[in-house]
């Protein structure tokens, strides 16, 4: 079981303060926690001495508050990266597109990915999805991540709730085994031992 610990790396994907502004990108978020779990995950692996690889989102979109003139670009306290922790930038909704986070991982030998980090609907399931594609073993923190409400083409209101529970049901087995934090670190300390 160690092999396998030492074959993990945690990825943290948007964790910026400007996901918490739900007049831009909805009128509810759910889990209001997430950025605190992800620091969880994230104490964990630098205790650890694990690999942590952070990203962020340059939004193209002046009026976006994760648009690189706005203060909602920065990451969020519980997740600033240290020094010694790659940052990969991005424009787009997946962390493997435009970066080389997939060399660097495969380069340093990583088989297993921890992803945490936001959103659910938009960069997380499309990175846990890519991921797993690339032949990653991925596993999702459920609780490091959440959801924005949405309208749909029908022209219903969807909960950010009923968002963030389909994404993980998409996502779960077929893409990612599905953890929460307590759950996840919990395992992880056991494959140390």
């Amino acid at each position: 079981m160690k092999k396998f610990i030492l074959m993990t790396a945690l990825i943290l994907i948007d964790t910026q303060i400007g996901l918490q502004e739900t007049g831009f990108y909805g009128s509810e978020r759910n889990n209001p926690e997430a950025e605190e779990n992800c620091g969880r995950v994230l104490q964990f692996f630098r205790r650890k001495q694990l690999p942590v690889f952070h990203v962020k989102h340059n939004s193209t979109n002046i009026d976006s508050p994760l648009h690189s003139s706005k203060m909602g670009n920065n990451f969020h306290p519980a997740v600033k990266p240290l020094i010694n922790e790659p940052v990969f930038e991005k424009t787009v909704n997946c962390a493997f597109i435009g970066t080389d986070l997939e060399t660097r991982l495969k380069r340093m030998g990583i088989t297993n990915l921890v992803i945490a980090g936001l959103t659910i609907e938009h960069c997380i399931s499309t990175s846990v999805r890519m991921a797993s594609n690339l032949g990653f073993n991925v596993v999702l923190a459920s609780d490091a991540t959440a959801a924005f409400d949405k309208m749909g083409y029908d022209g219903n209101k969807y909960p950010a709730d009923v968002i963030f529970h389909a994404e993980l049901a998409n996502l779960k087995d077929e893409f990612a085994t599905i953890m929460d934090t307590h759950t996840l670190l919990g395992e992880l300390d056991k494959s140390i031992e």
